[in-house]
């Protein structure tokens, strides 16, 4: 009975994700290479690799940028390897009370003359093919659909998490004794074999040989679309902290005028992280990037180290205080937190980037792929047995047919 359920639940919770995991590994595994074909649709983004050259200070690129856009202030920005990307905000115009109008949201320069390379609203289609890489990146993490196109994707990343462990149970032979042997046949795809025989095949030994990455892909999805159930989660299982949390702790309040400016900060930051690095026993390398949380009153100053799991992103930083540049925090990748050192190597994972690695790239590629070929063949195989169903009583009609005019004609005969 327990099983005869999991079978009905696996096959409609299957079937009503489908259409999304389609879409999410199609686009995944397009992402793997997000800077190769940006480079391609949008080289004008890119500078020109001068190696040996140092790139200028980040606190520079930041006043650069400033300098540029008297009606946008900077949220953020980070160094890449050929080009720094700015995320700006409107500034609000004080004759009118009212945020200026904008038309790009990313900044690009130059990361060794500042000089600006290029503008772009993020996901913007109507800007040309400039914004396409985004704009797939956007159907994947939000089907474009802004927040309820997220929370829809962390509906279906829960019940994928869950069907997880659903398919695995259903993979499991009924009988137990010579259980490995029994159980051997669900790991291998057979050939030669009928069309329905190789599709079941490859749908349940694909999701048995992929189950520990779809199971990362589908809990790292909760993780980023579905917070109210991630979180609660994490913090019964691990040690975890939050943002908010952080924010709370230390009584953060907005402050629109700190007293530090970029390049301050940006000395503040070198200097808290090098003794932070001495006490925790990690190397610093190259600074990575900035960001000014206005609605905080902190600077944030992140650098890659060999705490790192990602090659690219925010890893290793600090906080400061934007008025007195004093330490208010730290955020490393790993050893602080157990919960959230399991959400670094979630999204390192997610994101193709586990520490550069261009084997695990690859991998991720295939699991994209992957998906979309157990989400297909989950529907041929439950279209196929609904035509059988549905083919039965009709089969059966005309036996019955069959075998009356038979008996008409044999008792025709006897008279």
């Amino acid at each position: 009975m327990v099983r005869k359920s999991l079978v009905w639940l696996h096959r409609w919770t299957g079937l009503l994700m489908a259409g999304f995991l389609i879409v999410e590994g199609l686009t995944g595994a397009l992402l793997v290479y997000r800077v190769p074909l940006e480079r391609w649709l949008a080289p004008q983004l890119f500078a020109v690799a001068r190696p040996g050259i140092a790139q200028l200070p980040l606190a520079e690129l930041a006043t650069r940028a400033e300098r540029s856009l008297p009606q946008a202030r900077i949220a953020y920005f980070w160094l890449e390897e050929r080009q720094a990307i700015v995320r700006v905000l409107p500034r609000v115009d004080q004759s009118t009370g009212k945020a200026y109008e904008l038309d790009f949201d990313h900044l690009y320069l130059d990361p060794w003359s500042g000089r600006e390379l290029g503008r772009r609203r993020e996901g913007d289609l109507s800007q040309g093919m400039i914004n396409l890489v985004p704009f797939i990146y956007q159907i994947h993490m939000s089907l474009a659909a802004g927040e309820l196109g997220a929370l829809a994707l962390g509906v279906v990343a829960l019940a994928w998490t869950i069907d997880c462990f659903v398919g695995f149970y259903l993979t499991l032979p009924v009988a137990r004794t010579r259980f490995l042997r029994r159980w051997r046949p669900a790991w291998r795809i057979k050939l030669p074999a009928s069309g329905v025989r190789s599709n079941f095949d490859l749908h349940r030994a694909g999701g048995l040989w992929l189950l520990p990455l779809l199971f990362v892909f589908g809990w790292s999805s909760v993780m980023f679309n579905l917070q109210r159930v991630y979180q609660p989660v994490t913090r019964a299982l691990l040690d975890y902290q939050d943002d908010m949390e952080l924010v709370g702790k230390f009584h953060l309040r907005r402050n629109s005028s700190p007293r530090l400016g970029w390049s301050a900060a940006q000395s503040a930051g070198q200097r808290l992280l090098a003794q932070q690095a001495l006490s925790h026993g990690f190397s610093v390398g190259r600074p990575y990037g900035m960001a000014y949380i206005e609605e905080w009153g902190v600077y944030t100053y992140s650098a890659m180290s060999s705490a790192n799991v990602q090659a690219h992103g925010w890893g290793t930083s600090v906080w400061i205080d934007g008025n007195s540049g004093a330490l208010i925090s730290t955020d490393f990748p790993q050893r602080q937190h157990s919960g959230n050192t399991v959400e670094t190597w979630l999204r390192a994972l997610h994101f193709a980037d586990l520490r550069d690695s261009a084997l695990y790239r690859v991998t991720v590629f295939v699991v994209g792929l992957a998906t979309v070929m157990l989400s297909v063949t989950g529907v041929y195989l439950w279209w196929k047995k609904r035509k059988a169903r549905l083919h039965r009583p009709s089969l059966r009609r005309a036996r019955s047919a069959e075998a009356l005019l038979s008996e008409r004609s044999s008792r025709g005969r006897l008279a």
